[in-house]
């Protein structure tokens, strides 16, 4: 499966602890990130991650092209809510993209940990069935 992966800059570090965490899981999946997501996502992992343009400079839209194209089968994007600043990527058009094209979609820790485990147990097999 294709997993998209954005990070706001007060959640980059949690980004790759995460990433650290289920790197297991995660080396047998196809990863696509923001550019210096996926660049931090690359150093403490050694995953090879595709990386768009930065958030802020057209990478969201890449994301979001390959969301519209059904070219990602979930997104994990952590945001800071309290504290969004005018260059990070805006959570709201990935948000109803992947509402549009039914991805499964984490913003947060806890959910992002729940569509990991969920991706390992085989629940989101019925991705490649909706294709």
């Amino acid at each position: 499966m294709n997993i998209g992966f954005v990070a706001h800059d007060a959640k980059k570090k949690l980004m790759q602890n995460f990433c650290i965490a289920y790197r297991g899981i995660l080396s047998r999946h196809d990863l696509y990130a923001t550019g210096t997501t996926g660049r931090l996502i690359e150093e403490v992992t050694n995953l090879s991650v595709h990386k768009f343009l930065p958030g802020h400079l057209g990478g969201m839209q890449q994301l979001g092209a390959q969301i519209e194209n059904d070219q990602i089968d979930l997104v994990i994007f952590l945001r800071d809510p309290l504290a969004p600043k005018s260059h990070e990527p805006n959570v709201n058009d990935v948000v109803q993209l992947c509402d549009m094209h039914n991805i499964p979609m984490g913003t947060n820790l806890a959910t992002a940990e729940l569509l990991i485990k969920a991706l390992d147990r085989g629940d989101l097999e019925w991705r490649e069935m909706y294709k």
